[in-house]
């Protein structure tokens, strides 16, 4: 399964934290900010750049980062429900 951002959602990045906010009709909204460490702000901006399957995904962040492959799959699979569940990506 291939999901995308919502519309208007965007990562910034403010100090050394990095947030997903509601931009819409040129105001943020900032009633929900979901806040993502490093590995997780890498793969929003992956999903952001194209349609990728899981196990791309998978593979992209194999090499990115030190980690398995059934660890990163397992990972970027309880992600992507996380951000499913609470309507961030489609």
């Amino acid at each position: 399964m291939v999901l995308k951002p919502k519309k208007n959602l965007y990562l910034r990045k403010i100090g050394r934290q990095h947030i997903i906010v509601d931009a819409r009709e040129g105001s943020v909204n900032m009633s929900d900010v979901f806040s993502l460490n490093e590995t997780a702000a890498a793969l929003w901006q992956k999903i952001c750049e194209g349609d990728y399957t899981s196990e791309q995904l998978a593979d992209w962040m194999c090499g990115e980062y030190d980690v398995e492959r059934s660890v990163a799959l397992a990972d970027i699979e309880k992600q992507l429900a996380d951000w499913q569940k609470h309507g961030l990506v489609v």
